[in-house]
């Protein structure tokens, strides 16, 4: 079996030697890489590090949004799809775990209110069975050359529609189909992760960690390769302070070749609003993270 590099296309002939290795951009390869607001306020000031800096998000970039039950990662990413319709984009949600319905809900609840864009058809909401992916991969992959003999576009998205910005929710559900199947799990990833690249799509994908320690990489095992090819990890905690209170924080664990500010700040969801972040609190020292 080989490793294939998803960034120079490189095989190797171990995960470990796949990870380890260094890829070096040539001069006439080097393109400027755009980037987009998320709109959340405060989010984006972690990627303004100094007056030369530009914040956002690297246009086209695959980025995990991570964190334990409850911690807020579906508002982010819908208040971050409510905000790119806004500036133009074609959104796609995946859902593999709320119905479509029920999503709408909650952008409704914040006041972010999409059903014209549902309409005219700028954002899509659909609900995926992540068994089906499964066992769609298991047909269609020789076993002998460990190939992926299909693209990922025609099992994934809609006909007919090209999205400037995907959110999966989430990764857990499509890597819980793969059960036993580590390897297929792993491959399908690679070949998603290419075509995301390739297209130039921003895509926002959800997992959800057990615990703080998780953060990174996932429930370990094959998710820990889906960590490195991602181009940037996003942590949204639980915080409890000594007395017991519950408060949330965010931080930018992983940016490729962004500078970002480290460590944990302040997050709140306000009603009829969303989040938003102080970019200048960060979560004290003390805390207890879930």
């Amino acid at each position: 079996m080989s490793y294939s590099c998803p960034h120079c296309d490189e095989d190797f002939e171990s995960e470990d030697e796949m990870k380890n290795h260094k890829y070096i951009s040539h001069p006439d390869e080097i393109e400027t890489v755009g980037k987009i607001l998320t709109g959340i306020e405060g989010f984006d000031d972690l990627m303004e590090t100094d007056s030369d800096s530009v914040s956002g998000v690297p246009e086209g970039s695959s980025i995990l949004i991570e964190g334990g039950p409850g911690s807020g990662k579906t508002i982010f990413c819908l208040q971050n799809a409510a905000n790119r319709i806004k500036e133009g984009d074609n959104v796609l949600f995946m859902s593999f775990e709320e119905p479509p319905h029920r999503l709408v809900q909650h952008m409704d609840a914040f006041g972010w209110e999409v059903e014209e864009y549902l309409e005219n058809d700028q954002l899509r909401i659909k609900r995926y069975n992540a068994l089906d992916i499964a066992r769609s991969v298991e047909a269609l992959l020789s076993e002998a050359k460990r190939e992926l003999l299909i693209d990922v576009k025609p099992m994934l998205f809609p006909d007919n529609f090209e999205p400037d910005f995907v959110i999966i929710d989430s990764l857990t559900s499509i890597a819980s189909a793969f059960s036993g199947e580590e390897s297929r799990f792993r491959i399908y990833m690679e070949q998603l992760f290419r075509y995301l690249e390739q297209e130039n799509i921003t895509t926002f994908l959800i997992r959800e960690t057990p615990t703080p320690t998780h953060i990174g990489a996932g429930g370990g095992g094959n998710e820990e390769a889906v960590s490195f090819l991602s181009d940037g990890i996003v942590a949204i905690y639980n915080a409890i302070d000594p007395s017991g209170e519950r408060d949330r924080g965010i931080e930018i664990v992983k940016m490729r070749g962004e500078d970002f500010k480290s460590g944990i700040v302040e997050m709140e969801i306000k009603d009829g609003e969303g989040i938003v972040v102080d970019s200048d609190e960060n979560i004290p020292g003390e805390y207890t993270l879930t």
